[in-house]
């Protein structure tokens, strides 16, 4: 008998054990991100807008969202601007203000035109950004503009206004009561910084008391407050911007003053290098449809260590049922509200040849995938390539759309057409180096099977995101 009930205890024993590895095992498998579709993928809806942009703002009105950004590679001497009605297809803007002319004082640096803000209160729109290392305002009746600067020609917070620290990055957080509140601030050399916050007066242009430092535990820069079930929600980021290291973290407060301790599930996005997905960061979040949102940018691909060009992206992030943010999964699919349908719908079929490719991961191919990541690059020895779409029968297009790698950089190129593929007929000449954009959209189109784009010798390198015939 003593012995039956040894052998019974011992294999209850193996059974919890068995059961203890089996959970271990179960809670690595949540922990390790889960493997997807290769990052060069076709119909990948991240990056969402084509080209090189980071520190995005979010800014919904009643029939468009508008996305404003820094333009990478570190910026330049305006801002990034997109607007989409529907999230999937998207065009850019020309804004007339901040320019790093425009923006200029005896502070200033020699940093470009970095990191917007905006936000609509009282039929105005008010924007916040950094140029210079300072903090400029500007206000429109227009999401578009033009923008002016409310304070004439001089910055908000000028670039000495707390030695020893960056004066960039900052996001104004409107409350529920109608208060708004400006965050800002950044480290140096890549030593982690401060994070102040200041209620601004209705004027949205003047300060209402002292600035008060509300650095919360691993901070670097990129503040942006977010409000949830009745809690303060100070997100940041910490880490290089120009490797893996960068990730999006988050503190707890009370009151958009503050004090704010660290979350228990911070930090919030980290790099999944096994999935190439690498230093997301300084990030907004949006909401739509009773969902929540976070855009972020993360590095370009193939990763090149030598230069800092990343994209925007988008993921849903949740909160658990005692309101913390949950861990957010970066992916190359991105959310369901990204996917509402093919990004290229309509689009007739074709099949993209070239004069030459760099490579197999900038093949011709590339233009037709429908994947922002990639894009098509002629050989560096091809002094005049071109680029060609048969769409397999003779058609009479609408439109063609062409999405170049910079969108606020002139192409000069020739469009031609033909209906066998040996008799050519030009259709446009764009020359003008006001000829910016994207996408080109060019109308009037023949009776056609091929279209072909031919690029002289010129400044700006030939590189193509997506190519569509509609």
């Amino acid at each position: 008998m003593n012995q039956l009930r040894r052998s019974f205890r011992f294999w209850i024993f193996l059974v919890a054990l068995v059961n203890v590895f089996t959970s271990m095992g179960a809670a690595i498998a949540e922990t390790k991100p889960a493997s997807q579709p290769r990052w060069d993928a076709p119909h990948h809806p991240n990056p969402f807008i084509p080209g090189y942009y980071a520190d995005a703002s979010v800014l919904q009105t009643a029939k468009d969202t508008f996305v404003y950004a820094t333009e990478d590679p570190w910026g330049g001497r305006t801002l990034g601007c997109w607007r989409s009605a529907d999230l999937e297809h998207w065009s850019w803007c020309s804004l007339n203000w901040p320019t790093k002319e425009a923006a200029t004082s005896p502070t200033s640096g020699d940093s470009m035109v970095w990191a917007p803000s905006v936000i609509a209160k009282n039929g105005r729109y008010h924007m916040y950004v950094a140029v210079g290392s300072e903090v400029w305002t500007g206000v429109a009746d227009s999401p578009t503009g033009p923008w002016k600067n409310p304070l004439g020609n001089k910055p908000l917070i000028p670039g000495n206004y707390r030695p020893g620290y960056h004066m960039i990055d900052a996001e104004v957080f409107l409350d529920t009561d109608g208060q708004a509140y400006l965050y800002w601030g950044s480290g140096l050399h890549w030593v982690n910084g401060h994070c102040f916050v200041v209620k601004l007066k209705p004027d949205m242009k003047t300060f209402d008391g002292e600035p008060r430092d509300v650095t919360p535990a691993h901070y670097f820069e990129a503040p942006f407050l977010y409000k949830h079930g009745g809690k303060y929600f100070l997100m940041y980021s910490e880490g290089k911007t120009t490797d893996s290291t960068y990730n999006v973290r988050y503190a707890v407060g009370s009151s958009p003053m503050g004090p704010f301790h660290e979350g228990v599930n911070s930090p919030l996005l980290v790099s999944d290098e096994a999935n190439s997905i690498l230093g997301p960061g300084h990030h907004a979040i949006f909401e739509r449809g009773g969902k929540s949102y976070i855009v972020y940018h993360r590095h370009s691909l193939p990763f090149d260590s030598s230069s800092v060009r990343r994209q925007l992206c988008m993921d849903e992030l949740t909160f658990s049922v005692d309101g913390e943010p949950q861990k957010i999964v970066p992916t190359h699919l991105g959310p369901a509200l990204l996917r509402k349908t093919v990004r290229d719908a309509g689009a007739l079929p074709a099949t993209a040849s070239a004069s030459s490719s760099l490579d197999a991961i900038h093949d011709a191919k590339r233009v037709t995938d429908d994947n922002y990541a990639t894009r098509w690059i002629p050989a560096a020895a091809d002094k005049n390539p071109w680029l060609e779409l048969d769409l397999h029968k003779v058609v009479e297009p609408s439109r063609t759309e062409i999405r170049f790698e910079y969108a606020w950089k002139p192409y000069h190129f020739k469009l031609l057409a033909s209906v066998d593929g040996k008799t050519w007929t030009a259709v446009e000449n764009h020359d003008s180096d006001d000829d910016a954009g994207s996408p080109v959209t060019i109308t009037g189109l023949p009776r056609v099977r091929y279209l072909r784009l031919e690029f002289p010798v010129q400044a700006t390198p030939v590189s193509i995101f997506e190519w569509d015939v509609y």
